[in-house]
Parts: C-alpha cells; sequence; structure tokens
C-alpha cells in the first residue's frame, strides 16, 4: 500500500501565522496571532466562520468529542465554546499571565491549564470553575493527558515531567539536550518527543529509558501527531524545514527506527500540525479512542451541563452571547475596523 499526500483544501484565513489546530469528526479549527480562531467544515470543504472571543495570540484549541470546544490565549482566557451553535458558553480568567496550553480529561469533567504565571491549574468543567491550583518552579508551555486519563505530563523547556492523576505528584522525569516542542502520547506509556533538533524520540513513561530515536528532518521539528488506521500506527511530523512526513511505528519493535511511508514538501514554515480522519473511512485517532470509547460518558457530561446551564454561561460578561459565529463578509468589516482602531491608539 503505497501513500500519497496531496492538497484538498486550501485557504488563506488569517493575516498572520497559524499558532494552534485542532480536529473533531467535522470540524477543524485554526488559531492565530490575528486573534481569532477560523472554523472550516470539512465534509463540505467551506470555510464556517469565525471567533472573535480572545484578545492576544490563540496558544492552545482543543475539542471534547462533537460538542465543545475549549480554546486558550495569551489574555489569560480560557473559552468554552458550544460547537452547535458556536456559542461561548463561558469565558474565564484562567491564568494572570498568557494561557500557553490546556488539555481536556478524556472523561470531559475535567481540564488542565498552564500558563506565564508559573501555576498548574485543574478546572471542574461541569461547574465551569478552578478545583485545585498547584505552583510551579518555571513556566510551563505543553501539558498533556494520557489516553487513559490516569497520568499527565508538564513540559518546561526541555524538561518532562510525568504526574499520576491519583496523587498529582510526579513519579518521573525526562530530561532533553534541546527545549522541547512538542510531545504526543503513541500509547499510555509510550511518548514521542520532538524537540528545537531533527530528532523524535520514544520514550517509556514508566522507566523514563529513551526506547528509539531517529533523525526525522533537516531542520527541528515543531508538531507530532499520531493516529491508527487498521491496526497500523501511524506518525505525522511537520517541520520548520517545509516537510510533513508519515511513518509507520511498530509497536511490538519499538526499538526500530519506524518507517517512511510519504512526505511532502509544502513550502511553508510549518509551525503547528493536526490530522482530520474521516470517519467513513474506518481512521480512528489513538489518543481519542479513551474519550470516544464510552460514548455514555459524553451523554453523562450534556445531560449535566444542560441542568446546570447557568454554570456554564458567563453572566458578568455581557458580550459573550453576542459573539457568535459570524459570516466571512462580517468578519472582513470587523477586521477592517480593528485596523482602524490599531491605527488610532497608534498615532494617539
Amino acid at each position: 500500500q503505497s501513500w500519497t499526500v496531496v492538497p484538498d483544501f486550501t485557504h488563506h484565513a488569517h493575516s498572520a501565522s497559524l499558532s494552534a489546530v485542532a480536529v473533531n469528526n467535522r470540524y477543524v479549527v485554526t488559531g492565530s496571532r490575528d486573534e481569532t480562531i477560523q472554523i472550516y467544515d470539512m465534509k463540505k470543504k467551506i470555510e464556517h466562520g469565525a471567533l472573535l472571543q480572545h484578545n492576544g495570540t490563540i496558544t492552545c484549541l482543543e475539542f471534547y468529542g462533537t460538542a465543545h470546544l475549549l480554546s486558550g490565549a495569551e489574555d489569560g482566557l480560557i473559552c468554552i465554546w458550544n460547537t452547535k451553535r458556536w456559542e461561548c458558553l463561558k469565558s474565564i480568567k484562567a491564568h494572570k499571565g498568557h494561557v500557553t496550553s490546556l488539555s481536556i480529561h478524556p472523561s470531559g469533567k475535567l481540564a488542565l491549564s498552564v500558563g506565564t504565571d508559573k501555576t498548574l491549574r485543574t478546572w471542574n468543567l461541569v461547574e465551569g470553575r478552578s478545583a485545585f491550583i498547584k505552583n510551579l518552579k518555571q513556566n510551563a508551555h505543553i501539558i498533556k493527558w494520557s489516553p487513559d486519563g490516569e497520568r499527565y505530563v508538564t513540559v518546561i523547556t526541555n524538561k518532562v515531567d510525568i504526574y499520576k492523576l491519583d496523587t498529582a505528584s510526579i513519579t518521573g522525569t525526562i530530561t532533553t539536550e534541546k527545549r522541547i516542542s512538542s510531545l504526543r502520547f503513541i500509547t499510555n506509556s509510550i511518548l514521542a518527543i520532538a524537540g528545537d533538533d531533527e530528532i523524535i524520540r520514544f520514550y517509556s513513561c514508566d522507566s523514563q529509558k529513551c526506547l528509539c530515536e531517529f533523525k526525522a528532518h533537516e531542520n527541528r521539528i515543531k508538531d507530532i501527531y499520531s493516529f491508527e488506521r487498521e491496526g497500523q500506527h501511524v506518525i505525522v511530523t511537520a517541520s520548520s524545514d517545509g516537510y510533513i512526513k508519515m511513518w509507520n511505528l511498530d509497536l511490538n519493535k519499538i526499538k526500530n527506527v519506524p518507517s517512511l511511508l510519504c512526505e511532502v514538501n509544502t513550502k511553508a514554515r510549518l509551525t503547528c500540525l493536526a490530522v482530520w480522519l474521516d470517519q467513513a473511512s474506518e481512521m480512528k485517532e489513538n489518543s481519542d479512542k479513551a474519550a470516544t470509547s464510552s460514548q455514555a460518558n459524553e451523554d453523562e457530561l450534556s445531560s449535566i451541563l444542560r441542568e446546570k446551564k447557568v454554570c456554564w454561561t458567563d453572566k458578568s460578561d455581557k458580550t459573550v452571547k453576542k459573539k457568535r459565529k459570524i459570516t466571512p463578509e462580517k468578519q472582513k468589516l470587523e477586521a477592517a475596523l480593528q485596523k482602524k482602531k490599531k491605527k488610532r491608539s497608534s498615532s494617539a
């Protein structure tokens, strides 16, 4: 079976570089330094509109199932979006500085976030409030749950701390030579780590030992993604060298270097990467197995949210409900107005 990568849908949506991207079974959303979140309907291959809730670069985006999206930005806010009507259900002042990363627990009831205020915060998503705050010695720039939700990891520069959920204590630390730019759970106990170099390394969360490493690109690697198709584990990598590469990983022979399936030169300086999987072709994301294996979890969460809808509506912010999905025409008008405002403020 031969693999090829070809452009399928291209759209110049942002006025600045992309900083975050997320996917669910229908939509792709992108965040940018232009302070907007753009939505694309991948079934119809069209632009669906934009979300204008944040001030500052959008730093992180993550879907939970088909109903909710969480966004974080340099304004310190985490916004919870309903993806049916694309309205902001709640806007939380999450960090005193920037929100640098967030991750939703597979159950959908908890989320973790880290920011430039040197804190790790746990969020009760059912009630839309802070549940726990942990002070860190330095600013963490990545946080991620394992697929089974039993552990989570934080990344501070070149160091990965592995936490156990039940004790919330560090069970191990992985240190690399260069700053870590991206991290992905391949299984519940195997991490793929990419740094500011050309090498991808697989580590065991249990022993913290490097299981395998290989040169994947000619320049620094910006992002890693992974999915499973018909029992085959596929790793996708994007680099500043402009290449997207797909690799076949044999989990039974983890010490062997993955084989290259295909590559494409995008001739662009890549910043982030996600893989949209068409459900019709029976492709399944390995990291979302735990989240989607139990539909009951999502149904239960939805019913709790319906009961406690008042908790998901921020009454203090009257503008929240007004800022729904906007059409590309309205978006252009909004962009023009924003430019005018910026010119006025800079000249003043």
